[in-house]
């Protein structure tokens, strides 16, 4: 292609920490009546002092290791000057040159993996919201603001100019939401505005190195929508520059119903917001042996535990996947597994195998009818999963029973043992047994047999289902096709 993109991703992400950043009101605004979640810090009443969240701070810590960041010992607050309705004190405190996290990376499960550089992580608080009302010929009537979202902690995670395309922003985007998650210190959820993403977009000539002038996009509130801002940014940048056009710095904003970008200001230099050392909080000494302790209590990262579950447990990679998109259904997964007694690993593999069939296929059906959001919800403890598959991998139920036994475990949480002997659902395995009513069914079709000599191999199904029919679906389906196959041929 004559030209490529260059793309960096400012992401900012709201912490579940149960005050707000600099004071002592509650952060869990969600779904707070508006205007309630207030004091006089968050006000910026005269004479108030912020109060910094420990917890916050320790957050921001696990973020940055997570993202292979290297950890400040010495960081500090800074005042960001601009004037917005939203913004209550008329500047926000946020961290301009010493960021408590700086110099990581996130690796991007691609083959081979693509290294997105992280250029920091700093804390600073989030903004009130304002909802516009839009008047009956159009436009902005008058604006309404919510104070209860000022001053939630907020962290920005800032990348390196390194992703090329919009799949790979994609990537990254739900990367870093699931590391969010695993960590525990946020939903990272884009919908509810706790997760929120800018893009900075430049296109140069394919094969140059040279950075070009940058475009930064807002607005994009759902991940579908930033892959469908970043395009349409890509390939208006590049009509511009093949009409002669210059490029202009500026942020535009992201119009979803319309599939546009829209100017709406000039883009504001580091110098615009006139920085300068927040005066009311002395300098943070991060100490080793907190960063240590931090590091230590860190779960296993969701592109760790996929790579171990491939080499360890010989999963498929879209197995993985699904199971460690969220870390609740990875440790149940896990759970499941560890119920299994100690068994060469060649079997525990496959048992690994058949649960993660069974997670990723019933289980998930049956969380999608149900609109149940976590695995941790379902009512099927994971003994009493690995039972029943442990019973239908000896094959003591078939394929149909261990569907109505799950169906029966899902809707009254019972023992699946109990299910198996009030229904009597145990496979007929015995081959006496078999060989008894499969010579029955044999004598009592004729026209099947006539059928296989003449090479019709459509005639073992049959002969299959008038098996299952006579034993009421508890026949051993790969015995009994073996015994048919057999008398048949003899």
């Amino acid at each position: 292609m004559k030209y490529e993109a260059v793309i960096g991703l400012e992401t900012h992400v709201q912490l579940k920490t149960k005050s707000k950043m600099f004071s002592s009101s509650s952060a869990l605004y969600q779904s707070a009546p508006p205007n309630t979640l207030v004091d006089a810090v968050t006000l910026a009443l005269p004479g108030t002092l912020p109060v910094v969240n420990k917890q916050a701070v320790k957050d921001a810590i696990a973020i940055g290791l997570a993202l292979n960041c290297s950890i400040r010992e010495i960081t500090k607050f800074d005042r960001k000057q601009y004037t917005y309705p939203d913004l209550m004190k008329g500047y926000q405190i946020s961290q301009f040159d010493e960021p408590i996290c700086f110099g990581g990376h996130l690796d991007l499960p691609m083959t081979p993996p693509l290294k997105i550089r992280i250029n920091r992580v700093h804390m600073e608080e989030d903004v009130a919201r304002l909802i516009h009302i839009d008047g009956p010929e159009g436009g902005t009537m008058h604006s309404l603001m919510d104070v209860n979202r000022s001053g939630a902690p907020l962290m920005e995670i800032v990348t390196e100019p390194d992703m090329r395309t919009s799949d790979q922003v994609s990537l990254y985007i739900s990367s870093l939401q699931q590391i969010i998650r695993y960590l525990g210190v946020g939903t990272a959820n884009m919908e509810e505005g706790s997760f929120r993403c800018d893009a900075n977009i430049s296109v140069r000539e394919s094969g140059t190195t040279e950075l070009t002038t940058k475009v930064e996009v807002k607005n994009m509130n759902r991940l579908k929508a930033v892959t469908r801002a970043v395009d349409f940014e890509i390939e208006r940048q590049i009509k511009k520059i093949e009409s002669g056009e210059k490029i202009i710095q500026e942020t535009r904003g992201w119009v979803d119903g319309d599939g546009i970008t829209v100017s709406q200001r000039s883009k504001e230099e580091s110098h615009d917001y006139r920085y300068f050392p927040e005066p009311d909080i002395p300098p943070l000494k991060i100490h080793k042996s907190w960063i240590s302790e931090i590091k230590t209590k860190l779960p296993e990262l969701p592109l760790t535990r996929k790579r171990r579950f491939e080499n360890d447990l010989d999963l498929s990679t879209y197995d993985a996947d699904l199971l460690t998109v969220q870390k609740d259904t990875a440790d149940f997964f896990e759970e499941v597994v560890s119920h299994v007694p100690i068994k060469p690993s060649s079997s525990k593999n496959k048992f690994a195998k058949e649960a993660a069939n069974w997670i990723n296929g019933e289980i998930s059906r049956y969380m999608n009818n149900n609109d149940v959001q976590s695995i941790l919800k379902i009512p099927i403890s994971s003994f009493k999963l690995a039972v029943l598959i442990e019973k239908f991998m000896n094959r003591e139920i078939n394929n149909n029973s261990a569907k109505k036994v799950f169906e029966i475990m899902w809707s009254s949480g019972k023992d699946p043992n109990d299910i198996v002997n009030d229904l009597n659902l145990n496979t007929v395995s015995d081959s006496e047994t078999l060989s008894i009513v499969i010579e029955k069914i044999i004598s009592n079709n004729p026209s099947a047999v006539t059928d296989f000599k003449s090479g019709k191999d459509s005639a073992i199904k049959y002969l299959m289902g008038q098996l299952m029919k006579e034993t009421k679906g508890q026949a051993d389906p790969k015995q009994s096709i073996e015994i048919i196959r057999s008398k048949l041929t003899a």
